[in-house]
């Protein structure tokens, strides 16, 4: 069994509808740095990173304590827009939470499973730094239920799960938070 420490990005300096790819806000960074703390006695794992600036500015403190370098690993990206204006952004994220991955359109539906088949891959422990809807695929996964959303992971919190190669099993999820859609 590989654990995996799934690690939701600090706060974003730029909402989703404000920014393509924001980094982080100085909270975000003292997240980060949280984070890293919480994971240090872990490891050194390896570390895998969305390749969106927030992920790999949240990774940074662990990659420093640990003394390596993230591999950045799109299949744990965020969950990827159409072709929308920035200001519609937000509106259509809402839109698909509110759902099931039943119901979404087909490039939704594979960027889902793409998430899932990425992280039961995985053949070690390791921290991987993701977003919101990519670990509630991963609880989803876990759970065996196509609801969109099923928990709120904080900002830089940690939710645990284990992959025998097969499949995924929940074993914490990360501390809540409130998230709004801007």
């Amino acid at each position: 069994m590989a654990r995996l420490y799934l690690v939701r990005h600090g706060q974003a300096a730029s909402t989703w509808a404000e920014a393509h790819d924001p980094g982080l806000s100085p909270l975000g960074r003292e997240e980060a740095e949280a984070a890293a703390r919480a994971l240090a006695p872990k490891g050194p794992l390896a570390i895998l990173s969305s390749p969106l600036a927030r992920a790999r500015e949240t990774a940074a403190p662990l990659e420093r304590l640990w003394e390596t370098h993230a591999r950045i690993e799109p299949g744990v990206a965020e969950v990827p827009s159409p072709d929308i204006p920035l200001d519609q952004r937000g509106d259509w994220l809402r839109a698909i939470m509110a759902g099931a991955w039943s119901a979404a359109d087909a490039p939704r539906r594979a960027w889902k499973d793409s998430v899932v088949a990425c992280l039961v891959a995985q053949r070690a422990d390791c921290a991987i730094f993701s977003h919101f809807v990519a670990i509630n695929v991963a609880v989803g996964a876990a759970l065996d239920d196509d609801t969109v959303v099923h928990f709120s992971p904080g900002n830089g919190s940690i939710t645990v799960l284990e992959t025998d190669g097969r499949r995924l099993t929940l074993i914490e999820k990360g501390r809540e938070a409130a998230t709004v859609v801007r």
